[in-house]
């Protein structure tokens, strides 16, 4: 069972509601999200989710963070609350954003490698391993000019009209996933907003 949702994101009005912060609307989006205390600590906000249904399923006590050290320094603050909180990497779960992916896909999966994503390199680089579950939201690759002016930007407004179903198909997906990860990663390998 997951015991960490990490949500990637950059703190600060000028990043809300960019394409690099899908993760943090995908929190937004979670039926309890709005009756959450949020505190914080370990350079991170965070919130606990006592257990209970979600749904159709029951999900455990579960810790929610969303780092507030940018992307790039994402890992000190998930490595720091997972020290304190005692959990393993097998029960961390990321929800990130991913160009590698079309715009409206959700892939589910446990390790690999970065893709270039430094909030991802950064956690890598301060766990012991990167067998952690990730939940990654396509946002697609730009057809032409800067990557990072790219996911710093706002959804286009093609993408606007589907943004709202997507993030709340991710969440649903999500909360699946961290009540139970290995069926998730058989169930949800990759679906696009139309599945």
């Amino acid at each position: 069972m997951i015991r960490l949702l990490v949500f990637l994101g950059n703190p600060g009005r000028e990043y809300e509601k960019t394409r690099h912060n899908a993760a943090w609307l995908v929190a937004e989006n979670l039926p309890f999200y709005a009756t959450l205390s949020w505190q914080e600590k370990w350079k991170g906000r965070y919130a606990v989710f006592p257990g209970g249904h979600t749904g159709e399923k029951p999900l455990g006590r579960c810790t929610l963070l969303l780092p507030q050290t940018y992307m790039n320094l994402s890992g000190n603050c998930v490595r720091a609350c997972m020290d304190f909180l005692k959990i393993e990497t097998e029960e961390l779960l990321v929800v990130h954003d991913e160009i590698e992916l079309p715009f409206g896909t959700i892939s589910f999966k446990q390790g690999g490698g970065s893709a270039g994503h430094n909030g991802l390199r950064s956690i890598q680089k301060n766990l012991p391993s990167a067998g952690f579950w990730r939940l990654r939201l396509g946002i697609d690759r730009p057809a032409r000019g800067d990557v990072n002016s790219y996911v710093l930007g706002r959804f286009s407004r093609e993408e606007e009209i589907f943004l709202d179903t997507y993030l709340k198909k991710a969440a649903a997906i999500l909360l699946e996933c961290a009540v139970c990860p290995e069926a998730g990663s058989a169930g949800y390998g990759k679906l696009a907003i139309g599945d």
